[in-house]
């Protein structure tokens, strides 16, 4: 049997990065994924017919995370669809990287409302849902630099920061209603984001990693599949590092 056969699984910035590797992970495992992005652009659409092509239940919902009201209908549509919602990945994110002195209150605000914000919208939306079901898992997207900090990344540390810290108070809060909920603290992934980096600073990067290589995004994915399966069932209020070693 697939590990997460019969669940529905909810993703924010699921069309491309790691999001869309959690998303076709989960739909090899079994789950039906309703996956969210800004716009309904062409990029979508392709990663929702991939999607499809693993057999499950997909659709694929226009929201700004970052707005409590979309979110909120978003998710009343998610769950009229779909029935139920049984994993929450908060994975919608960007950067706006500046030095402290430079960085502007448009980047910080920006940050902090689309990586942190959001996180709170589609919990806050998906508290009730879950508390009916008497269950659910919770996958917050936080990165190593949200538990050690980086120089010209105050505002994406600190909202990565803050999703562990979300995620460790919602495991509190809502423990009891059979409600789990854990972070993903990813090191130096290898996306189209990182790509763009010229070679000598990745190789920089890679050298300072134990295992002396970036990971793929399907390795981050692989860690969201066990959070979001009974495989984690006694396993809340964690962060789980999937950095190779960097952090220890």
């Amino acid at each position: 049997m697939k590990l997460l056969e019969g669940k529905t699984a909810l993703i924010t910035g699921a069309a491309r990065g790691i999001g869309k590797a959690v998303a076709l992970r989960f739909a090899q495992e079994g789950a039906n994924i309703a996956f969210t992005d800004l716009f309904l652009n062409e990029q979508v659409l392709e990663t929702e017919a991939e999607i499809a092509a693993c057999g499950v239940k997909v659709k694929a919902y226009a929201s700004d995370a970052s707005n409590f009201e979309q979110t909120h209908q978003v998710v009343n549509d998610i769950v009229k669809e779909f029935g139920k919602v049984d994993i929450l990945v908060n994975n919608a994110g960007i950067t706006k990287d500046g030095l402290m002195m430079r960085m502007t209150e448009a980047q910080w605000d920006a940050v902090i409302n689309i990586n942190l914000k959001s996180a709170f919208n589609f919990i806050h939306a998906l508290t009730p849902v879950m508390m009916k079901q008497r269950g659910g898992s919770i996958i917050n997207m936080s990165s190593v630099v949200g538990v050690s900090g980086n120089a010209g990344q105050a505002n994406y540390s600190a909202s990565k920061a803050g999703m562990i810290g979300l995620a460790k108070s919602v495991a509190a809060e809502l423990g009891s209603r059979g409600i789990r909920a854990n972070a993903v603290a990813p090191g130096f992934i290898i996306t189209e984001m990182t790509a763009q980096l010229p070679e000598d600073v990745r190789k920089t990067w890679c050298d300072g990693i134990p295992l002396r290589r970036g990971g793929s995004p399907e390795e981050v994915a692989n860690v969201c599949v066990f959070l979001g399966s009974d495989l984690s069932s006694y396993v809340s209020g964690q962060v789980i590092h999937c950095c190779g070693g960097m952090n220890r």
